[in-house]
């Protein structure tokens, strides 16, 4: 066979006329289903794949994505995540994909509705989501499927709404290994701080949520008379507000020297631990964000789980263009890598590695 298939070998070998053959290959209308059969016998004894790389810049079709995200302060893990997207949509600049992305607020449903309804009215062609409420989710997950509109979930995985695919880690198991990680170091200890931020009781995720319950499954296998005391830091809260529940609470703890946390800010604590200069404290938190590495070198955070944010962006934004445009087989569920940074190798981590 020649190394370049050509639709007239493709008829040739079949025994139908070309006008035919294109047909079959763009699964266009009016074909026998005897001549159909034909080619693609002729196909696989060809070993025939088409280009789809050259078929979708050929048609010149634009593509507009959308992500919907929480709207974040900067230097956040967020952040990470929209630069990988954007990137992502500057490496396939050719096929005219577009990426917007759209905001709603933490615990406020209404604009999580109102974000999603607009994001409809835009006709997109594929959506990167991060879930809010399940229910809230679910009523614009099923409104994507009516319209026949692929979505992704990206953080926190809720299989139960059939998203083409899911990118983010195994909350549990991070959770987990998170409370394995720790224990190496305070082992002897009888007490943990366990730093949360909420709002009306709530944390911010069920990825946070899945954090938590992973860890309190292997304190509970591993170190059962270990205290955990919870602390609360409103979501909206201010410096001078953390520091003083913080002051407060180590002043009447001074038996407490580790910390954990299952969001991207254990730098509120490690900065209070700096000023203080409570230097028998340190606590492990999660995201490569800047204030939270700059704690690690100091010594107030002892590890750092990292999210590979830009990787998950970069990722998502591939996914519809490999399903949309290329029309390939998707993998379903994409757990990321649970690594963990020290003071050690914090300074060699590729945050924009694929």
């Amino acid at each position: 066979m020649p190394e370049k298939i050509r639709i007239k070998d493709i008829a040739e070998l079949s025994g139908v006329s070309v006008g035919t053959v294109d047909r079959v290959l763009h699964n266009r209308p009016n074909v026998s289903k005897t001549a159909r059969e034909k080619v693609e016998k002729a196909l696989k004894e060809m070993d025939y794949h088409p280009n789809m790389y050259a078929s979708a810049l050929a048609c010149n079709k634009s593509y507009n994505f959308y992500c919907i995200i929480p709207k974040h302060e900067a230097e956040a893990y967020w952040d990470e995540i929209e630069e990988g997207a954007m990137s992502a949509r500057d490496h396939r600049r050719d096929f005219n994909i577009k990426v917007k992305m759209m905001y709603y607020k933490r615990f406020n449903l209404d604009t999580f509705a109102k974000v999603t309804e607009e994001c409809l009215k835009q006709e997109p062609d594929g959506i990167i989501i991060v879930p809010s409420k399940l229910d809230a989710t679910r009523k614009f997950t099923d409104a994507l499927h009516e319209r026949g509109i692929p979505f992704i979930l990206l953080d926190s995985y809720m299989p139960d709404l059939k998203p083409l695919s899911f990118y983010g880690q195994d909350s549990f198991c991070s959770g987990y290994f998170a409370g394995k990680m720790l224990m190496l170091i305070a082992g002897k200890e009888s007490k943990i701080m366990l730093m949360k931020q909420t709002k009306n009781g709530n944390v911010a995720s069920k990825q946070q949520e899945n954090r938590e319950t992973g860890f309190r499954h292997y304190m509970h296998d591993h170190f059962p008379d270990v205290d955990i005391i919870d602390v609360d830091l409103p979501l909206d809260g201010e410096r001078e507000e953390y520091d003083t529940i913080l002051e407060e609470f180590f002043d009447s703890h001074p038996d407490v020297h580790h910390c954990i946390t299952f969001n991207s800010k254990a730098h509120i604590v490690g900065e209070f631990l700096l000023r203080s200069n409570r230097r028998n404290v340190q606590i492990m938190g999660y995201d490569m964000v800047s204030k939270n590495a700059e704690c690690v070198r100091q010594g107030s955070i002892s590890f750092l789980i990292a999210q590979h944010g830009y990787m998950q962006g970069y990722a998502c934004v591939q996914t519809l263009f490999d399903a949309i445009v290329l029309k390939k087989k998707i993998n379903p569920v994409n757990y990321m890598p649970i690594e963990i940074l020290t003071k050690e190798n914090v300074d060699f981590y590729r945050r924009t590695q694929l």
